[in-house]
């Protein structure tokens, strides 16, 4: 693949994890732990760690020489911000690392049948569909971001 390309797909999947450690670090602490789930689902901090969880399965399933000491959070876990923060760091990269493996043609990498856009597609939508989840719920619970912070999020050329 041409460098130009590869560094513009990199890019695109630093840019998705900056904005979740935006999030983290704009969202309250009531917002932290708010929910809409009457069942005991997900709510705010636990969306972000679904997040971080999927990332490992797909490290798992895809390059498991990546994982490298990587751990999911155990459901119903509330993580701090700040290690949730280290944890999507860490994960952020395992699948950077993925993505460029699967570039390289490196052997034990591999992607989506249809190709390395679909791969970064699949994550980047994943995690904003849960964005999106994350947002509502701030919303309904009255712990709405600032709207800059709204604003900002979609802003991927300032990010």
């Amino acid at each position: 693949m041409d460098s130009e390309l590869r560094s513009q797909l990199v890019e695109a999947w630093r840019t998705n994890n900056r904005i979740n450690l935006l999030l983290i670090d704009k969202i309250t602490s009531a917002g932290w732990t708010s929910t809409l789930s009457k069942r005991g689902g997900r709510g705010v901090a636990g969306e972000l760690a679904h997040i971080h969880n999927i990332r490992v399965w797909q490290v798992e399933k895809r390059a498991k020489e990546l994982l490298g000491g990587l751990e999911r959070f155990a459901t119903g876990v509330v993580p701090t911000k700040a290690t949730l923060r280290k944890a999507l760091n860490a994960s952020a990269d395992a699948v950077e690392a993925l993505l460029v493996g699967v570039l390289d043609g490196t052997p034990k990498r591999r992607g989506f049948k249809k190709g390395i856009f679909t791969t970064v597609s699949y994550f980047i939508a994943h995690e904003a569909h849960h964005r999106g989840r994350i947002l509502l719920t701030l919303k309904v619970s009255g712990n709405t971001l600032e709207k800059n912070t709204q604003m900002t999020i979609w802003g991927w050329d300032q990010m």
